[in-house]
């Protein structure tokens, strides 16, 4: 079993910054590539970032790329999601996400992972 925790939300006015984390627990950490996830009310859950198990490599969605910044700290089961020059579009809940399969590559696609966390909510104010 695979627990995911995310901490870091909160209310931030459009271009201020904010730090996300998720702690992992029940497995290898190291293993796998990880990634961020958000959804905003009414829509579907979109990828966000991602980072993979050795390198590490990264891949960022196109509407946060340049803005945000993932990165990883395996010593603390951690994975962060730096987050910058915030804008009102980017308010969602945001959520961390482990595949299910260890070694696999960086994958964009909500169907790709077999593990989620319960999400932290950011609202950008204008």
């Amino acid at each position: 079993q695979v627990q995911l925790v995310e901490s870091g939300g909160g209310l931030v006015q459009a271009g201020g910054s904010l730090t996300l984390s998720c702690v992992a627990s029940g497995r290898s950490f190291s293993s796998y590539a990880m990634g961020w996830f958000r959804q905003a009310p009414g829509k579907e859950r979109e990828f966000v970032a991602a980072i993979s198990w050795i390198g590490p490599s990264t891949r960022y969605a196109d509407l946060v790329k340049g803005r945000f910044t993932i990165s990883r700290d395996n010593a603390k089961n951690t994975v962060n999601l730096q987050m910058h020059s915030l804008k009102p579009e980017d308010t969602a809940v945001y959520f961390c996400a482990a595949p299910r399969i260890a070694y696999s590559t960086i994958a964009v696609y909500p169907g790709e992972y077999g593990y989620w966390g319960q999400g932290t909510q950011v609202t950008v104010s204008s």
